[in-house]
């Protein structure tokens, strides 16, 4: 099980990528520390064609249930990946 000292280090590396992952990649880390650091979502779906913040809530929102917890670990697990990738 990731730390939080684990996850905050993740966090900052996340930002230090060597390249820029896929909207798909981004949208999972979104949604994995969003999990992760305030649980399920809640508030209404955005409406209208604000198509960016309409995928954030649907990433965010396929989490439900998940603990913040498995979150972290993800997370965590993803931003590894990430660098071994490059």
């Amino acid at each position: 099980m990731a730390t939080q000292e684990a996850f905050e280090q993740a966090a900052q590396r996340a930002q230090q990528l060597p390249s820029k992952p896929s909207n798909t990649i981004l949208l999972q880390l979104y949604a994995l520390y969003k999990q992760a650091t305030e649980g399920d979502i809640s508030g209404d779906r955005p409406g209208g064609f604000d198509f960016k913040a309409i995928a954030k809530y649907d990433a965010w929102s396929s989490l439900n249930g998940k603990s913040q917890d498995e979150a972290r670990d993800e997370y965590v697990a993803l931003v590894d990946s990430l660098f071994q990738q490059s």
